[in-house]
């Protein structure tokens, strides 16, 4: 096993092939977070599941010409490899239709998964891969056994499973999370949504929950950690598209994170790769950490 003396990360869930109207490319939450986390320079792992098919090869191909270990990727050998139909509205605000019943749906333990999740810095995972039994049932086995544990809730109707959500909600150490769906858990704990702090401090203590993250788009980002809470705007930019601006937002933080920088430094790197890759498009573009870090001191200088 390469690079386990590293520090390093795992992703769990869903790796696919975003179908758009002007072409297909590699996506999946979990994955945005996993390739913009080693565009930082962290060594990332990404648990999950394609078929054997020629868009299972093409998709793990492309992740290996990326310079991204694939050992954790599994063949099925039954079900497809995962796509989702991508459409955009009159605010370039992406919609998706996601195929059930493929490939990261029936993500397997391995005996070999134990290790590896224990030592993992951090492990990342969201809801949607929990929608099949297969998958699910994996997913609380990893959860055992991981150290850090970070849910990115991320909500895709019409798979959201209200008391799955709150299990996982109680077997979280952090939760990012957008507006949105601060309301809707709110409103799932069956109580009336007052304001951000009121409703985050309501989330810290019914599922004992340390760290939580609170993405707003552009009015920038929360992250409240026990008593304490910091706010960050967002940086000003000419937005290509929006699709995975939350996953690079959570790569940009987890970068951080892991080396246990302070709370400030931390937000500064997660909302300024936010921007840059939603100044992009598509969730994983091309580029390379200078041009990321030109983009970063540009924006810095101009907010000072």
């Amino acid at each position: 096993m390469k690079n386990t003396t590293q520090p390093y990360i795992v992703s769990f869930g869903e790796v696919l092939w975003d179908i758009f109207p002007n072409g297909e490319r590699a996506g999946g939450a979990p994955f945005n977070v996993a390739y913009n986390t080693f565009k930082m320079g962290t060594d990332i792992k990404m648990l999950s599941k394609v078929g054997s098919d020629e868009l299972g090869e093409k998709l793990v191909n492309q992740i290996k010409n990326w310079g991204i270990t694939t050992e954790l990727i599994q063949t099925d050998e039954k079900f497809s490899t995962g796509t989702v139909i991508a459409n955009f509205d009159e605010n370039n605000e992406a919609h998706y239709d996601i195929v059930q019943n493929v490939a990261w749906d029936f993500i397997e333990i391995l005996p070999e998964h134990e290790e590896i999740i224990k030592n993992a810095e951090a492990f990342v995972f969201g809801s949607l891969a929990a929608r099949n039994e297969t998958s699910r049932k994996t997913l609380f086995q990893l959860l055992e056994w991981a150290k850090f544990k970070i849910f990115d809730v991320n909500f895709r109707p019409p798979f959201v499973d209200v008391e799955l959500i709150k299990t996982l909600l109680h077997k979280c150490d952090l939760v990012k999370m957008n507006k949105p769906e601060l309301r809707n858990i709110i409103e799932f704990l069956g109580e009336e949504y007052i304001d951000e702090e009121t409703g985050v401090k309501h989330i810290q203590r019914y599922f004992n929950i340390n760290e939580v993250v609170l993405t707003k788009g552009s009015k920038g980002a929360r992250y409240f950690v026990g008593n304490q809470s910091y706010t960050f705007s967002a940086i000003p930019i000419t937005i290509a598209d929006t699709v995975g601006s939350g996953d690079s937002f959570l790569a940009g933080f987890l970068h951080k994170r892991i080396q246990e920088k302070s709370p400030e430094e931390i937000m500064k790197q997660a909302v300024s790769l936010g921007a840059f890759i939603t100044s992009k498009f598509g969730a994983c573009p091309d580029y390379n950490y200078e041009e990321y870090r030109i983009f970063r001191e540009n924006q810095y200088k101009k907010s000072v």
